[in-house]
């Protein structure tokens, strides 16, 4: 004889299910609970410093940054005037407190974009000076997001190292120029100027290699001339 099966009611059982759901979310509240009120000072001190952390940020930009970098823009304009006037010694500053010039702009602010950029130009003045070595330093210390700035920061201090007869360094320097902008003029003067540079160490293969980068790209603003450069490379 068969045993008799209870039917199972399906909506009593969907009620135990959601009862035991809600059960274990009791639970869950309970443990979650029980863990803030154990922790709850070293979540504040946690939280604290978040906070802390992101309003000193926000103070830094404010009443640090924002002031240097206008301080540094006011004394980079006045040096720009002077140079602007034909006046490279007191562009180049550095003396005085009263007139900081590039040198001093970059001095006091390093670490701003407008010092970085005095470098620059204190670096341009001193290789008009002839002080070969000290331009380089200068330059060297420059950065920019500017791609193109980037290239004629590498090509003059290629040309402080040339001038400080080191041509194997300098043609190091023209070749990072010749890629560091995405200007095609500027990319075929350093590439044109990397080729003659070559040519004249005897590096004919390097000095080929530039030569057809020009023929091949950059024939526009090279007037034909890229064919005579690589049948040079020939006799040279």
């Amino acid at each position: 004889m068969a045993k008799h099966r209870p039917q199972v009611n399906k909506k009593e059982m969907e009620g135990k299910e959601t009862v035991e759901v809600f059960k274990d979310l009791d639970r869950g509240a309970l443990d979650t609970e029980q863990f803030l009120e154990k922790h709850a000072k070293t979540l504040m001190m946690v939280f604290g410093a978040l906070v802390l952390a992101v309003l000193g940020y926000f103070a830094y930009n404010q009443f640090y940054v924002g002031p240097r970098n206008e301080e540094a823009t006011l004394s980079y304009l006045a040096a720009q005037k002077n140079l602007a006037d034909g006046k490279d010694d007191l562009a180049l500053g550095g003396k005085t407190a009263a007139n900081p010039g590039f040198l001093g702009t970059y001095n006091d602010f390093s670490g701003t974009k407008v010092g970085k950029l005095s470098a620059y130009n204190a670096g341009l003045i001193k290789f008009k000076e002839g002080k070969y070595q000290e331009a380089y330093d200068l330059l060297d210390k420059f950065s920019s997001d500017n791609k193109t700035l980037m290239a004629l920061k590498y090509g003059a201090m290629a040309d402080c190292q040339s001038n400080l007869n080191k041509n194997d360094d300098a043609l190091s320097l023209l070749d990072k120029a010749t890629s560091a902008s995405d200007d095609p003029y500027t990319s075929y003067y350093f590439t044109r100027k990397a080729g003659l540079v070559a040519l004249a160490l005897k590096k004919n293969a390097e000095a080929k290699k530039y030569f057809t980068t020009i023929d091949e790209k950059y024939q526009d603003y090279d007037n034909g001339m890229s064919d005579s450069y690589i049948e040079m490379v020939k006799y040279y």
